[in-house]
């Protein structure tokens, strides 16, 4: 199944119309033509069966035919990682993490990052290729890029982790994380948190955690976070 996106169908619309751009990439490029099925999610939850009927490289028209709303996840799992030096080393993060399962990501600011501006566009294509692929109906939220102490600041709900390498008394990652509890982990950048972002996350009641015993570049460390909620929460 071959999985479209578009943000503005909603459960209540029985007729939608592809823009210019998305309309020829289906008729010129894939060939599709009247009468062939699509699958359309708009990233709620939502996935469309609809089929051709106007096959206009300018304006592809769809009838739908079915609708039914994927379950979502019984825990939400917010990941807050500081951008990598390397840009497409943390584009590849977030690839994979939406492949695994994640509902949003924070990229944040820390004393030690060496790249402190991001595309959100750029990154929003990444999410949304990578939820296709993977044939999920859920789009992982980007939220906005934001310094390390604003971050930590907000109020938080679930379970709360910061993953550092300072050599001081941490816990196993996945010997807390418990089954369906929200959570949320902070992963920082190549030169790791400073110490006093640490001490402020504790006094934000956020639990030191170690991800194991080798030291993990800023990509690999929050693919091993996501991996180990979507792990300990897998039936």
């Amino acid at each position: 199944m071959q999985l479209f996106y578009n943000p503005e169908i909603n459960e209540d619309v029985n007729q939608f119309s592809f823009n210019r751009e998305e309309s020829k990439h289906i008729i010129k490029v894939l060939r599709k033509t009247k009468g062939d099925y699509l699958h359309i999610t708009n990233g709620k939850g939502w996935l469309f069966q609809a089929e051709i009927e106007l096959n206009d490289i300018k304006k592809c028209l769809v009838n739908i035919i079915s609708k039914s709303k994927q379950s979502k996840r019984d825990y939400s799992l917010h990941l807050a990682v500081a951008p990598t030096k390397m840009n497409d080393r943390y584009e590849w993060f977030l690839e994979k993490a939406t492949e695994i399962g994640i509902d949003s990501i924070t990229p944040i600011i820390c004393e030690h990052s060496e790249r402190k501006v991001i595309k959100p566009e750029r990154f929003e294509r990444i999410l949304q290729s990578a939820m296709k692929q993977s044939l999920n109906c859920y789009l992982p939220e980007l939220k906005a890029t934001v310094p390390f102490k604003a971050y930590i600041e907000q109020q938080f709900k679930g379970d709360l982790f910061i993953a550092h390498c300072e050599e001081t008394q941490r816990k196993s990652l996945k010997n807390e994380l418990k089954p369906k509890n929200d959570v949320t982990i902070l992963i920082g950048p190549e030169g790791d948190f400073s110490v006093k972002e640490i001490e402020m996350a504790l006094d934000n009641k956020f639990i030191p955690v170690t991800l194991g015993e080798t030291r993990l570049r800023t990509e690999t460390a929050a693919i091993v976070a996501c991996h180990s909620v979507a792990f300990v929460n897998e039936i």
